[in-house]
């Protein structure tokens, strides 16, 4: 199964991380690569929520709205979008790597007949975008706890 992954050291707790990555309507202060399009639908397992992202700054933002299949405070958040023949799993997992010290991990994991098809055209733009938003949340987190 081809997959995309991103990890990077948070100086902060895993609660703390956890929190901001949660609060889906603040992302558009820090996450230039996902966005919330309706805030009045929390990530909850089961839930369906309505997000965008913009893999490269500047193009256009392509809508989609997965389900939430997994969530495990402080630790583990999981969802799905599809389409007939492809399927997109994205999971946030967050490992304690000593006091107050986060490894942030994001991976996106494509699955399907059409995997072959649309994968080699969103490889190399979905990377730098998971990248991106890997440290922008670590600018972030570490900023807000400075402050």
């Amino acid at each position: 199964m081809p997959s995309l992954y991103a990890e990077i050291e948070i100086n902060a707790s895993r609660r703390r991380v956890w929190q901001v990555l949660l609060q889906k309507e603040h992302w558009l202060y820090w996450n230039t690569y996902l966005y919330d399009c309706d805030d009045s639908r929390p990530f909850a397992p089961g839930q369906t929520v309505w997000l965008s992202l913009r893999r490269i700054p500047g193009d256009e933002e392509t809508e989609f709205q997965p389900i939430v299949t997994l969530m495990q405070a402080d630790v583990c958040l999981k969802w799905v979008s599809s389409i007939p023949g492809f399927a997109i799993e994205h999971v946030f997992q967050l490992q304690e790597t000593g006091r107050d010290r986060t490894k942030y991990i994001h991976q996106e994991n494509f699955s399907g007949a059409l995997t072959r098809v649309f994968f080699p055209f969103i490889r190399q733009d979905e990377q730098q975008g998971i990248r991106r938003m890997a440290r922008e949340l670590k600018r972030y987190v570490e900023a807000s706890q400075a402050g």
